[in-house]
Protein backbone atom coordinates (compact mmCIF):
# COMPACT_ATOMS: atom_id res chain seq x y z
CA UNK A 1 0.00 0.00 0.00
CA UNK A 2 1.12 3.67 -0.61
CA UNK A 3 2.35 5.05 2.62
CA UNK A 4 0.08 7.96 4.46
CA UNK A 5 0.71 10.98 3.33
CA UNK A 6 0.98 12.48 7.26
CA UNK A 7 2.45 9.24 9.13
CA UNK A 8 5.67 10.14 9.38
CA UNK A 9 3.96 13.61 10.72
CA UNK A 10 2.48 11.72 12.84
CA UNK A 11 5.17 9.65 14.17
CA UNK A 12 7.21 12.49 15.03
CA UNK A 13 4.52 13.72 17.26
CA UNK A 14 5.20 10.53 19.40
CA UNK A 15 8.83 10.86 19.95
CA UNK A 16 8.54 13.42 23.06
CA UNK A 17 5.30 14.45 25.20
CA UNK A 18 6.30 18.26 24.22
CA UNK A 19 5.94 17.81 20.41
CA UNK A 20 5.22 20.35 17.95
CA UNK A 21 1.51 20.77 18.22
CA UNK A 22 1.79 20.98 22.15
CA UNK A 23 4.03 23.58 21.44
CA UNK A 24 2.36 25.58 19.27
CA UNK A 25 -0.83 25.58 21.55
CA UNK A 26 1.45 26.71 24.14
CA UNK A 27 2.53 29.46 21.94
CA UNK A 28 -1.14 30.75 21.88
CA UNK A 29 -1.92 30.46 25.73
CA UNK A 30 -3.15 27.02 26.03
CA UNK A 31 -2.71 25.56 29.31
CA UNK A 32 -1.59 22.05 28.88
CA UNK A 33 -3.50 19.58 31.01
CA UNK A 34 -1.17 16.12 31.47
CA UNK A 35 -3.58 12.93 32.68
CA UNK A 36 -3.18 9.03 32.51
CA UNK A 37 -6.19 7.23 32.92
CA UNK A 38 -9.54 6.64 30.84
CA UNK A 39 -11.28 8.11 33.70
CA UNK A 40 -10.18 11.19 33.39
CA UNK A 41 -12.76 12.18 30.87
CA UNK A 42 -10.26 13.86 27.92
CA UNK A 43 -13.37 16.07 26.95
CA UNK A 44 -13.51 18.30 29.82
CA UNK A 45 -9.27 18.96 29.30
CA UNK A 46 -10.47 20.15 25.84
CA UNK A 47 -12.45 23.44 27.15
CA UNK A 48 -11.38 26.37 25.07
CA UNK A 49 -8.42 28.22 26.51
CA UNK A 50 -6.95 24.56 27.30
CA UNK A 51 -6.26 20.83 25.98
CA UNK A 52 -5.10 17.68 27.21
CA UNK A 53 -2.15 15.16 27.07
CA UNK A 54 -2.56 11.70 27.92
CA UNK A 55 1.12 11.26 29.21
CA UNK A 56 3.73 9.17 27.97
CA UNK A 57 6.93 8.09 28.36
CA UNK A 58 8.89 7.64 24.84
CA UNK A 59 12.55 6.69 24.94
CA UNK A 60 12.72 5.90 28.10
CA UNK A 61 14.35 2.85 28.86
CA UNK A 62 16.22 3.04 32.30
CA UNK A 63 14.19 4.76 35.27
CA UNK A 64 16.43 4.21 37.89
CA UNK A 65 15.86 7.03 39.73
CA UNK A 66 12.29 6.68 39.50
CA UNK A 67 12.86 3.02 40.82
CA UNK A 68 14.77 5.35 43.93
CA UNK A 69 11.32 6.35 44.69
CA UNK A 70 9.07 4.08 43.63
CA UNK A 71 11.03 0.72 44.36
CA UNK A 72 11.53 -1.55 41.15
CA UNK A 73 8.32 -3.84 42.28
CA UNK A 74 6.09 -1.65 40.51
CA UNK A 75 4.73 -1.28 37.40
CA UNK A 76 7.79 0.03 34.72
CA UNK A 77 5.05 2.37 33.19
CA UNK A 78 4.44 4.10 36.30
CA UNK A 79 8.30 4.68 37.27
CA UNK A 80 9.13 5.63 33.35
CA UNK A 81 6.69 8.24 33.78
CA UNK A 82 8.36 9.14 36.85
CA UNK A 83 11.43 9.48 35.16
CA UNK A 84 10.49 11.45 32.59
CA UNK A 85 9.28 14.57 35.16
CA UNK A 86 12.46 14.00 37.12
CA UNK A 87 14.12 14.43 33.61
CA UNK A 88 11.96 17.90 32.84
CA UNK A 89 9.96 16.32 29.86
CA UNK A 90 6.76 17.45 32.10
CA UNK A 91 8.10 20.82 32.74
CA UNK A 92 5.35 22.32 30.07
CA UNK A 93 2.30 20.82 31.88
CA UNK A 94 0.39 23.76 33.86
CA UNK A 95 -1.69 20.78 36.14
CA UNK A 96 -1.83 17.23 36.21
CA UNK A 97 -5.54 15.84 36.55
CA UNK A 98 -5.06 12.95 38.28
CA UNK A 99 -7.33 9.91 39.17
CA UNK A 100 -7.50 7.65 42.09
CA UNK A 101 -7.71 4.23 40.02
CA UNK A 102 -4.79 2.19 39.20
CA UNK A 103 -2.49 2.51 42.26
CA UNK A 104 1.20 2.79 40.42
CA UNK A 105 -0.37 5.84 37.77
CA UNK A 106 -1.72 7.24 41.27
CA UNK A 107 1.87 7.21 42.83
CA UNK A 108 3.54 8.80 40.46
CA UNK A 109 0.93 11.78 40.34
CA UNK A 110 1.70 12.29 44.36
CA UNK A 111 5.22 12.56 43.63
CA UNK A 112 4.40 15.51 41.29
CA UNK A 113 2.46 16.92 43.83
CA UNK A 114 4.59 16.85 47.16
CA UNK A 115 7.87 16.75 45.12
CA UNK A 116 8.07 19.80 43.45
CA UNK A 117 9.10 18.13 40.17
CA UNK A 118 7.32 20.14 37.64
CA UNK A 119 9.19 23.48 37.28
CA UNK A 120 6.04 25.78 36.81
CA UNK A 121 4.71 28.02 39.17
CA UNK A 122 1.08 28.11 38.83
CA UNK A 123 1.23 24.10 38.20
CA UNK A 124 -1.29 21.47 40.81
CA UNK A 125 -2.07 18.06 41.00
CA UNK A 126 -6.10 17.80 41.10
CA UNK A 127 -7.55 14.20 42.08
CA UNK A 128 -10.69 12.85 41.45
CA UNK A 129 -11.97 9.90 43.25
CA UNK A 130 -13.57 7.24 40.65
CA UNK A 131 -16.26 5.10 42.05
CA UNK A 132 -15.98 1.37 41.92
CA UNK A 133 -19.81 0.54 40.58
CA UNK A 134 -21.64 2.07 37.44
CA UNK A 135 -24.78 2.72 39.47
CA UNK A 136 -26.90 5.70 39.80
CA UNK A 137 -25.26 6.61 42.52
CA UNK A 138 -21.56 5.46 40.91
CA UNK A 139 -22.53 8.45 38.24
CA UNK A 140 -23.85 10.84 40.40
CA UNK A 141 -20.56 10.70 42.52
CA UNK A 142 -18.33 10.61 40.08
CA UNK A 143 -20.12 13.69 38.34
CA UNK A 144 -19.52 15.87 41.41
CA UNK A 145 -16.01 14.74 41.85
CA UNK A 146 -15.97 16.00 38.63
CA UNK A 147 -16.68 19.03 39.09
CA UNK A 148 -15.13 20.03 42.52
CA UNK A 149 -11.63 18.19 41.08
CA UNK A 150 -11.49 19.46 37.25
CA UNK A 151 -14.24 22.30 36.22
CA UNK A 152 -13.87 23.84 39.53
CA UNK A 153 -9.71 23.89 39.63
CA UNK A 154 -9.81 24.75 36.17
CA UNK A 155 -12.22 27.91 36.60
CA UNK A 156 -10.73 28.63 39.65
CA UNK A 157 -6.69 28.54 38.50
CA UNK A 158 -6.99 29.85 34.83
CA UNK A 159 -10.13 31.40 34.30
CA UNK A 160 -11.41 27.95 31.88
CA UNK A 161 -15.08 28.92 30.87
CA UNK A 162 -16.79 25.45 32.45
CA UNK A 163 -20.55 26.39 31.33
CA UNK A 164 -22.76 24.06 30.14
CA UNK A 165 -22.65 25.70 26.73
CA UNK A 166 -18.60 25.26 26.86
CA UNK A 167 -18.81 21.78 27.24
CA UNK A 168 -21.25 21.61 24.73
CA UNK A 169 -18.65 21.98 22.10
CA UNK A 170 -16.02 20.46 23.57
CA UNK A 171 -18.25 17.48 23.23
CA UNK A 172 -19.23 18.39 19.68
CA UNK A 173 -15.43 18.67 18.63
CA UNK A 174 -14.76 14.94 20.83
CA UNK A 175 -17.40 13.72 19.18
CA UNK A 176 -15.70 14.75 15.44
CA UNK A 177 -12.75 13.17 16.83
CA UNK A 178 -14.41 9.81 17.73
CA UNK A 179 -15.86 9.44 14.42
CA UNK A 180 -12.88 10.11 12.12
CA UNK A 181 -10.91 7.70 13.93
CA UNK A 182 -14.13 5.33 14.08
CA UNK A 183 -13.76 5.75 10.48
CA UNK A 184 -10.15 4.52 10.13
CA UNK A 185 -10.71 2.03 12.19
CA UNK A 186 -13.36 0.55 10.18
CA UNK A 187 -11.26 -0.01 7.34
CA UNK A 188 -9.32 -3.07 9.67
CA UNK A 189 -13.08 -5.38 9.14
CA UNK A 190 -12.45 -5.35 5.48
CA UNK A 191 -10.73 -9.16 4.62
CA UNK A 192 -7.83 -7.77 3.16
CA UNK A 193 -7.46 -3.71 5.65
CA UNK A 194 -6.39 -0.78 3.84
CA UNK A 195 -4.81 0.48 6.81
CA UNK A 196 -2.08 -1.77 9.37
CA UNK A 197 -2.97 -2.07 13.02
CA UNK A 198 0.70 0.21 13.44
CA UNK A 199 -0.53 2.61 11.43
CA UNK A 200 -3.78 3.10 13.18
CA UNK A 201 -2.14 2.58 16.59
CA UNK A 202 -0.18 6.08 15.53
CA UNK A 203 -3.40 7.70 14.62
CA UNK A 204 -5.26 6.99 18.07
CA UNK A 205 -2.10 8.10 19.89
CA UNK A 206 -1.58 11.31 18.19
CA UNK A 207 -5.17 12.29 19.17
CA UNK A 208 -4.87 11.68 22.57
CA UNK A 209 -1.55 13.28 22.92
CA UNK A 210 -2.02 16.64 21.02
CA UNK A 211 -4.49 19.62 21.24
CA UNK A 212 -8.07 18.20 18.99
CA UNK A 213 -8.39 21.56 17.38
CA UNK A 214 -4.65 20.87 15.61
CA UNK A 215 -4.57 17.61 14.87
CA UNK A 216 -8.39 17.56 13.29
CA UNK A 217 -7.23 18.72 10.17
CA UNK A 218 -4.93 15.84 9.55
CA UNK A 219 -7.44 13.44 11.09
CA UNK A 220 -9.88 14.49 8.46
CA UNK A 221 -7.23 14.62 5.73
CA UNK A 222 -6.48 10.86 6.60
CA UNK A 223 -9.90 9.98 6.76
CA UNK A 224 -10.21 11.30 3.34
CA UNK A 225 -7.31 9.49 1.85
CA UNK A 226 -8.12 6.05 3.07
CA UNK A 227 -11.48 6.09 1.25
CA UNK A 228 -9.33 5.49 -2.18
CA UNK A 229 -6.41 3.72 -0.36
CA UNK A 230 -5.92 0.16 -2.21
CA UNK A 231 -4.90 -2.86 -0.24
CA UNK A 232 -1.89 -4.97 -1.51
CA UNK A 233 -2.92 -7.58 -4.36
CA UNK A 234 -2.34 -10.11 -1.60
CA UNK A 235 -2.68 -9.90 1.92
CA UNK A 236 0.77 -10.10 4.05
CA UNK A 237 -0.61 -11.84 6.77
CA UNK A 238 -1.03 -14.96 8.19
CA UNK A 239 -3.89 -14.23 11.21
CA UNK A 240 -5.65 -11.95 12.20
CA UNK A 241 -5.99 -11.04 15.69
CA UNK A 242 -7.20 -8.71 18.41
CA UNK A 243 -4.89 -6.47 20.69
CA UNK A 244 -5.93 -6.47 24.20
CA UNK A 245 -4.60 -5.29 27.45
CA UNK A 246 -3.15 -2.81 30.10
CA UNK A 247 -1.40 0.26 28.76
CA UNK A 248 -0.24 0.15 25.51
CA UNK A 249 1.27 3.28 23.75
CA UNK A 250 3.97 2.13 22.42
CA UNK A 251 3.16 1.42 18.05
CA UNK A 252 6.76 -0.58 17.47
CA UNK A 253 4.97 -3.50 19.83
CA UNK A 254 2.27 -3.81 17.18
CA UNK A 255 4.51 -3.27 14.09
CA UNK A 256 6.49 -6.22 16.33
CA UNK A 257 3.64 -8.25 16.26
CA UNK A 258 2.74 -7.62 12.91
CA UNK A 259 5.94 -8.17 11.60
CA UNK A 260 5.86 -11.84 12.88
CA UNK A 261 2.72 -12.51 10.43
CA UNK A 262 -0.16 -11.44 12.64
CA UNK A 263 -2.62 -8.19 11.45
CA UNK A 264 -3.73 -6.74 14.43
CA UNK A 265 -7.59 -5.56 13.70
CA UNK A 266 -8.59 -4.67 17.04
CA UNK A 267 -7.39 -2.54 20.14
CA UNK A 268 -8.73 -3.13 23.15
CA UNK A 269 -6.09 -1.67 25.30
CA UNK A 270 -5.72 1.28 27.63
CA UNK A 271 -4.69 4.00 25.24
CA UNK A 272 -7.34 2.16 22.31
CA UNK A 273 -9.94 3.28 20.95
CA UNK A 274 -12.21 0.46 21.97
CA UNK A 275 -13.20 1.75 24.49
CA UNK A 276 -12.09 5.28 24.29
CA UNK A 277 -13.58 7.00 20.71
CA UNK A 278 -17.55 5.73 21.31
CA UNK A 279 -19.25 9.31 20.63
CA UNK A 280 -20.71 11.14 24.24
CA UNK A 281 -24.57 11.52 23.66
CA UNK A 282 -26.45 13.79 25.64
CA UNK A 283 -29.56 12.18 26.40
CA UNK A 284 -32.74 13.91 26.93
CA UNK A 285 -33.01 16.18 30.37
CA UNK A 286 -29.37 15.54 30.86
CA UNK A 287 -26.81 18.10 31.84
CA UNK A 288 -23.60 18.02 29.38
CA UNK A 289 -21.27 16.60 32.81
CA UNK A 290 -24.20 14.62 33.26
CA UNK A 291 -23.60 12.80 29.91
CA UNK A 292 -20.13 12.84 29.99
CA UNK A 293 -19.74 10.94 34.09
CA UNK A 294 -22.45 8.57 32.60
CA UNK A 295 -20.36 7.90 29.61
CA UNK A 296 -17.18 7.04 30.95
CA UNK A 297 -18.47 5.09 33.71
CA UNK A 298 -20.88 2.74 31.34
CA UNK A 299 -18.32 2.08 28.28
CA UNK A 300 -15.01 1.50 30.83
CA UNK A 301 -14.21 -2.05 30.22
CA UNK A 302 -11.53 -1.30 33.13
CA UNK A 303 -10.81 -4.54 35.24
CA UNK A 304 -10.90 -2.28 38.23
CA UNK A 305 -14.68 -2.87 38.05
CA UNK A 306 -14.62 -6.68 39.60
CA UNK A 307 -17.98 -7.48 40.18
CA UNK A 308 -18.84 -10.93 38.79
CA UNK A 309 -21.28 -9.49 36.04
CA UNK A 310 -19.32 -6.93 34.89
CA UNK A 311 -16.06 -9.36 34.64
CA UNK A 312 -18.22 -11.52 32.73
CA UNK A 313 -19.45 -9.25 30.21
CA UNK A 314 -15.90 -8.07 29.85
CA UNK A 315 -15.44 -11.75 28.02
CA UNK A 316 -18.28 -11.60 26.16
CA UNK A 317 -17.50 -7.75 25.03
CA UNK A 318 -13.77 -9.23 23.53
CA UNK A 319 -14.89 -12.30 22.15
CA UNK A 320 -17.38 -10.19 19.80
CA UNK A 321 -14.90 -7.88 19.07
CA UNK A 322 -13.21 -10.44 17.85
CA UNK A 323 -16.15 -11.96 15.68
CA UNK A 324 -17.11 -8.23 14.60
CA UNK A 325 -13.38 -7.98 13.14
CA UNK A 326 -12.94 -10.90 11.87
CA UNK A 327 -10.08 -11.79 14.17
CA UNK A 328 -8.58 -15.40 14.14
CA UNK A 329 -7.26 -15.11 17.89
CA UNK A 330 -6.44 -12.74 21.09
CA UNK A 331 -2.94 -11.37 22.35
CA UNK A 332 -3.91 -10.31 26.05
CA UNK A 333 -0.52 -8.47 26.89
CA UNK A 334 -0.24 -6.82 30.27
CA UNK A 335 2.52 -4.86 32.31
CA UNK A 336 4.78 -6.41 34.31
CA UNK A 337 3.60 -5.77 38.19
CA UNK A 338 0.37 -4.67 36.51
CA UNK A 339 -2.19 -5.51 39.39
CA UNK A 340 -5.61 -5.45 37.37
CA UNK A 341 -4.27 -6.66 34.57
CA UNK A 342 -2.59 -9.61 35.77
CA UNK A 343 -5.74 -10.65 36.98
CA UNK A 344 -7.40 -10.08 33.84
CA UNK A 345 -5.02 -11.80 31.50
CA UNK A 346 -4.71 -14.62 33.22
CA UNK A 347 -8.69 -15.31 33.50
CA UNK A 348 -9.01 -14.11 30.10
CA UNK A 349 -6.14 -16.73 28.62
CA UNK A 350 -9.08 -19.45 30.79
CA UNK A 351 -12.33 -18.20 29.75
CA UNK A 352 -11.99 -16.63 26.32
CA UNK A 353 -10.88 -20.27 24.42
CA UNK A 354 -13.25 -22.38 26.94
CA UNK A 355 -16.27 -20.60 26.62
CA UNK A 356 -16.01 -18.38 23.05
CA UNK A 357 -13.70 -20.73 21.24
CA UNK A 358 -11.36 -17.84 20.60
CA UNK A 359 -7.59 -19.03 20.74
CA UNK A 360 -5.71 -16.47 23.14
CA UNK A 361 -2.44 -15.99 23.56
CA UNK A 362 -1.09 -14.64 27.33
CA UNK A 363 1.83 -12.45 27.39
CA UNK A 364 3.82 -10.18 29.92
CA UNK A 365 6.07 -7.46 29.21
CA UNK A 366 8.00 -4.47 30.35
CA UNK A 367 6.66 -1.02 29.70
CA UNK A 368 9.69 -0.89 27.11
CA UNK A 369 10.01 -3.96 24.55
CA UNK A 370 13.74 -5.19 25.59
CA UNK A 371 13.10 -8.67 25.16
CA UNK A 372 11.67 -8.49 21.83
CA UNK A 373 13.56 -12.17 20.90
CA UNK A 374 11.54 -13.76 23.56
CA UNK A 375 8.08 -12.04 22.58
CA UNK A 376 8.66 -12.55 18.36
CA UNK A 377 9.41 -15.99 19.34
CA UNK A 378 5.81 -16.64 21.46
CA UNK A 379 4.27 -14.44 18.67
CA UNK A 380 5.15 -16.78 16.16
CA UNK A 381 4.06 -20.00 18.12
CA UNK A 382 0.88 -18.21 18.82
CA UNK A 383 0.50 -18.15 14.97
CA UNK A 384 1.26 -21.59 14.22
CA UNK A 385 -0.82 -22.92 16.67
CA UNK A 386 -3.72 -21.40 15.10
CA UNK A 387 -2.65 -21.69 11.57
CA UNK A 388 -2.54 -25.33 12.34
CA UNK A 389 -5.98 -25.18 13.94
CA UNK A 390 -7.44 -23.95 10.97
CA UNK A 391 -5.79 -26.40 9.18
CA UNK A 392 -6.91 -29.40 11.27
CA UNK A 393 -11.03 -27.96 11.34
CA UNK A 394 -10.91 -27.59 7.84
CA UNK A 395 -10.04 -31.09 7.51
CA UNK A 396 -12.73 -32.56 9.25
Amino acid sequence: MRDLKHLIFFENLLQEANNDLVKQAKSEGKKALGYTCYFMPEVLLDLEGCFGVRLRAPACTSPDMATYYMSGRTCHYGRSLLERALEGGYNFLDAQMATETCTVTCRFQEHLDRMDIIQNPDFFVSFTDVPFKKTENGIDHFKKQLQAHVLDELNSHYGIDTSDKALEAAIKEHNEVCDLINQIGDYRKLDNPTITGYEFHVIQLVSLVCPKYLILPYLRETAEELKTREPDPTPNFRIRVVLAGSENDDPDFTKLVESCGALVVADRYCYGSIPGREPIEIKDGEKPLEAIARHYLETSCCPRWMMKDEMRERKLRLANICKDYKADGLIVVSNKFCEYWSYERTIDAIILPRDFGVPTCSLEKEYINAATGQLRTRIQAFIESVEIKTIQGGAK
